[in-house]
C-alpha cells in the first residue's frame, strides 16, 4: 500500500468507460442475518474446495460482486487533512474499523463474513490520525530475514496475527517477499533480503504463522517492486527465464511455504503491462503454472481497469477510493451483462475468495475485537528474541561483549536515550508508550511519515546491565561529542538511516552521523557503531571503528535487545541477508533508474542487465569485492566445522557437516551451503545459496546438521517447456559462514534430471 493523487473526475476504464460513483451497498451495513443451520458448507468435515462449491452455487450475482469490491476503511477528514485524495467526500462503509486499510462486505445470510483488512507485514498498522492503534512491532522484515531462524519468523508471524485477530482484523496484508534489486529501495526494510531461497522461507514462515490464527496473510508484491521511484509508471522489464530463477521463485518459495490465501499485486508494470492486469503474471505463472487458488487482491490504487484487470486474473479490487474508478463494482457488473467479462471468471474469483476463506478458517472462526486479551509481555518477548537474532555484528577487534572493567561508557546520538527508530509508511505500526521522539523537524510530518520511535531506550538497557557509569550526548554539537567521548573507556555511537514507502534512500546514514562517527572514532578508538537502517549503508568510516552492529529497524524491544548483545547477555548471531555495497559503482544500476519529481514518467527499468544474478551472485559475476558479504556475521564464539558429506539417494541432493563450538560461550552458528554447476549448465552467477541451518550450541557442543537442497536451485529454466533442467556432470558443495567466506568443499556428480514447472 500505497498513497497517491487519483483524480475521481477519470472515468475511462481501459476497455470499459463508466461514471464513477460510490456503489449503494458502500453506505449502508450489511443485513445481519445468520446462515441456515446445518448448511453443508458449514461442515468443517469437509476439504476447503468442498465447501467452496456447495458455497458459490448458492450465492447471487449482487452477492458474488460484493466478495470482489473492497473499500478504504479511513475517512476522508484524514485523507483531505493529507492531501491523498483531497476533495473527496469519502465516508467508509460503517461497519470498517477505525484508520485500518480496508474492508469488503460478506454475505450474512450465507454465513460469508466481512472482511476486516489491516496492514501490514511487522504488526497491526494504524493510518495516521487520532487515536491509533497502540501495538507490538517485530523487527523489520530484513531484520527477520536477518535471523536466518525459521522458527523465529514463524513465531513472529503467529505473535502479529494474534494481536490481529483479537484487534478485529481477519486479514492481514504481510508477506512481502519482492527481491533487493535495488539496495536505495525505501520499502526494502519491509522484505526478505536478496537471495530467493531465504527470502522465500522466511518470509514464508512469517506467513504460515499469520495464518495459524485463522486468518488470511497476502504475499506481495507481485512482481519486481524493486523501486519506489515512479512506482506507479515504471515498467520492470525482465525475461521470463531470469524471472523464473530469482524474483518469481523467491514468490514460489514463499506459496509453497506459507501457502498465502491471497497474493496482493503491485504499482508497477512488468514489461510495459500493470502487474495487475498482467495475463503472464496473474494467470499464467501465479494460477496455472503453480496451481495457486488462492484470490488475487490489488495494491491500493494499482487497479487501473475493468475488463483488462478482471480477464488478465485480477480477483478483488482493493482500497477503493484510491483507485480512479470503482472498477470492481458496478462496471464490472454491466461488463459481465455485455459479455465482456465472462460468467465464469465472477464465479473464478468469488470462489477464489471463498477458498481462502475456508481453506484458512476465517470462515469458521469469527474475529473479535478482544484488545483486552493482547498479551503485550508475552508479545513483546517474541519480537526481542526476533531482534537479537537478526542483529549482525559486522565487525569486532575485540571490543565487544562490553568489558566489565569499564568504568565509563558514553552513548552518543541516535536518540539512543529515548528509543529504537521503525520504518515509514503503511506498515507503520505505532508502539506501546507512544512515540518518545516528537517535534524535532524528523521526517516528513505527512505519508510516509511521521518518523516514529518506540520507547525501549538502548541508554537506559545498558544502565540496567552495567556497574559503568553510562552518559549520553545526542551528537548534535559534533565538538561537544568528541570532547566527550576523550574520557571514556568505551564510545557507542548510534547511526540511523530513516526510510519509508514512497521514497527511495541514499545509501548513508541521516543527520551528519558519518560525519560525527568519524570525528569520534579519531578521539577514541574503543569507538563501537550501531546501525538502525533499511538495509545496506556505506561507512567511510569502517577502518577507524572497532565494531558495528548492525541492528536494523528492531521493533517495540529493539534498545533492549541491543544491550543483552553489546553486554554479552546474548551472543549475536545474525547473518546479513544482503550484499552491502563498497560503492555505487558496483551496482547493476550506478544510477536510479527514474524522476522522483515525476508523478508521471514512464520509466523502463531494464533489470536483464543483471538478469538472475542479484546481490552475492552479481559481486560474484563481476569480481566485486563487497564492503560487507551476503550471509556474513560474526559471534562471541568460534565455530568448527567437519565430516562434509553429499549424498544423491534418488534425485535429491543431501548435505551434512557436524558443527562445533570451539569457543568458551554458548552461541548460534549459521552454516551455509552454496552449489557452483559445472559451466556447461549455463547458471546466472558461479553459486548459489542451496540451503542453511541455524544451530544453537553450548561450548563444546556439537551437532549434525542436514541440508536438502531443492532442485530448481541446481537448475535452469526453459521457458519453452517450462521445465527445470539439471545438467549432469560434477558440482561443487561449498559449505561456507558467508558468500565470500568458504570454510571447505566437496564435489558430487548429478545426472541429468528434468523437473516439471513447480519443480516435481
Amino acid at each position: 500500500m500505497r498513497h497517491f493523487k487519483p483524480s475521481l473526475l477519470a472515468t475511462a476504464a481501459l476497455g470499459f468507460a463508466f461514471v464513477s460513483t460510490i456503489p449503494a451497498y458502500a453506505q449502508a451495513p450489511a443485513t445481519a442475518v445468520e446462515a441456515p443451520k446445518g448448511t453443508p458448507w458449514t461442515d468443517t468435515r469437509l476439504d476447503a474446495d468442498t465447501r467452496t462449491e456447495l458455497l458459490l452455487k448458492e450465492m447471487t450475482q449482487d452477492e458474488k460482486l460484493k466478495l470482489v469490491f473492497g473499500h478504504f476503511a479511513t475517512a476522508a477528514d484524514w485523507l483531505n487533512a493529507r492531501g491523498d485524495i483531497a476533495g473527496l467526500n469519502w465516508k467508509p462503509p460503517v461497519e470498517s474499523h477505525h484508520q485500518s486499510a480496508g474492508f469488503v462486505f460478506g454475505v450474512p445470510r450465507l454465513g460469508i463474513p466481512n472482511q476486516w483488512q489491516t496492514d501490514a507485514g511487522v504488526g497491526v498498522a494504524s493510518q495516521v490520525g487520532d487515536k491509533p492503534r497502540l501495538r507490538t512491532a517485530l523487527p523489520s522484515g530484513m531484520a527477520t530475514a536477518a535471523t536466518w531462524d525459521r522458527d523465529l519468523a514463524f513465531k513472529g508471524g503467529a505473535m502479529i496475527g494474534r494481536e490481529a485477530r483479537l484487534s478485529g482484523f481477519n486479514v492481514q496484508l504481510a508477506g512481502g517477499v519482492n527481491l533487493m534489486r535495488e539496495p536505495r529501495n525505501g520499502r526494502n526494510f519491509e522484505y526478505g533480503g536478496e537471495d530467493p531461497l531465504l527470502a522465500g522461507i522466511i518470509v514464508g514462515e512469517q506467513i504460515r504463522g499469520i495464518q495459524s490464527n485463522h486468518i488470511i496473510s497476502t504475499v506481495k508484491h507481485y512482481a519486481y517492486n524493486a523501486q519506489e521511484t515512479n512506482r506507479f509508471t515504471a515498467s520492470s522489464n525482465i525475461s521470463d527465464k531470469a524471472g523464473r530463477e530469482s524474483d518469481l521463485l523467491a514468490f514460489q518459495f514463499a506459496i509453497e511455504t506459507g501457502n498465502p490465501a491471497s497474493v496482493m499485486c503491485a504499482y508497477n508494470r512488468v514489461n510495459n503491462v500493470y502487474a495487475c492486469e498482467s495475463d503472464y503474471l496473474l494467470n499464467e505463472v501465479l494460477k496455472k503454472d503453480w496451481g495457486y487458488k488462492g484470490y488475487v487482491m490489488s495494491d491500493w490504487g494499482a487497479t487501473h481497469s475493468t475488463i483488462p484487470a478482471a480477464n488478465a486474473g485480477l480477483d478483488q479490487q482493493s482500497g477503493y477510493p484510491f483507485d480512479k474508478s470503482n472498477y470492481f463494482a458496478g462496471p464490472l457488473k454491466e461488463a459481465i451483462e455485455n459479455g465482456f467479462v465472462k460468467q465464469e471468471r465472477l464465479d473464478d474469483m468469488a470462489r477464489r475468495i471463498l477458498w481462502g476463506l475456508f481453506s484458512t478458517g476465517a470462515f469458521d472462526k469469527p474475529v473479535p475485537v478482544a484488545e483486552d486479551q493482547i498479551d503485550f509481555k508475552a508479545h513483546a518477548a517474541v519480537t526481542q528474541a526476533d531482534a537479537e537474532g537478526g542483529i549482525v555484528l559486522l565487525k569486532n577487534t575485540g571490543l565487544l561483549p562490553l568489558a566489565t572493567t569499564a568504568k565509563k561508557i558514553v552513548v552518543i546520538g541516535g536518540y539512543a536515550d529515548k528509543g529504537v527508530i521503525s520504518g515509514g509508511g503503511s506498515s507503520q505500526v505505532y508502539g506501546q508508550g507512544g512515540n518518545p521522539v516528537k517535534d524535532l523537524g524528523l521526517g516528513p510530518k505527512a505519508f510516509p511519515g511521521p518518523l516514529t520511535y518506540y520507547p525501549d531506550s538502548p541508554v537506559e538497557a545498558l544502565k540496567a546491565r552495567t556497574k559503568a557509569e553510562v552518559v549520553y550526548h545526542d551528537g548534535k554539537d559534533v565538538k561537544a561529542a568528541v570532547k566527550a567521548a576523550k574520557g571514556a573507556d568505551v564510545v557507542i555511537v548510534f547511526g540511523t538511516q530513516w526510510t519509508g514507502e514512497s521514497l527511495d534512500a541514499e545509501l548513508k546514514l541521516d543527520e551528519n552521523a558519518d560525519a560525527l562517527i568519524d570525528a569520534v572514532a579519531k578521539a577514541n578508538k574503543k569507538t563501537v557503531v550501531v546501525l538502525q537502517t533499511g538495509g545496506p549503508v556505506f561507512m567511510p568510516w569502517l577502518s577507524k571503528v572497532g565494531a558495528v552492529v548492525e541492528a536494523w529497524y528492531p521493533g517495540t524491544k529493539g534498545g533492549t535487545a541491543i544491550a543483552r548483545v553489546l553486554t554479552g547477555e546474548v551472543s549475536p548471531s545474525g547473518r546479513l541477508p544482503v550484499t552491502f555495497a563498497a560503492s555505487l559503482d558496483q551496482l547493476p544500476r550506478p544510477k536510479l533508474d527514474g524522476d522522483p519529481k515525476s508523478d508521471t514518467i514512464r520509466t523502463q527499468v531494464n533489470y536483464d542487465i543483471e538478469g538472475a544474478a542479484i546481490g552475492y551472485k552479481w559481486f560474484d559475476k563481476k569480481g566485486l569485492k563487497p564492503l560487507f558479504a551476503f550471509g556474513h556475521g560474526l559471534t562471541y564464539s568460534t565455530f568448527g566445522y567437519s565430516d562434509l558429506k553429499t549424498s544423491t539417494a534418488g534425485d535429491k541432493l543431501r548435505v551434512s557437516v557436524t558443527v562445533t563450538n570451539t569457543g568458551k560461550v554458548a552461541a548460534s552458528d549459521v552454516p551455509q551451503v552454496y552449489v557452483s554447476a559445472p559451466a556447461s549448465a549455463g547458471w546466472e552467477a558461479p553459486k548459489r545459496l542451496g540451503g542453511w541451518d541455524k544451530v544453537a550450541l553450548k561450548p563444546g557442543e556439537s551437532k549434525t546438521v542436514t541440508v536438502t537442497v531443492d532442485p530448481r536451485l541446481l537448475a535452469t529454466f526453459d521457458s519453452a517447456s517450462k521445465t527445470w533442467n539439471v545438467a549432469a556432470g560434477a558440482y561443487e558443495v561449498i559449505l561456507a559462514r558467508s558468500a565470500t567466506d568458504t570454510a571447505s568443499k566437496t564435489t558430487v556428480t548429478l545426472n541429468a534430471q528434468k523437473y516439471d514447472v513447480r519443480g516435481k
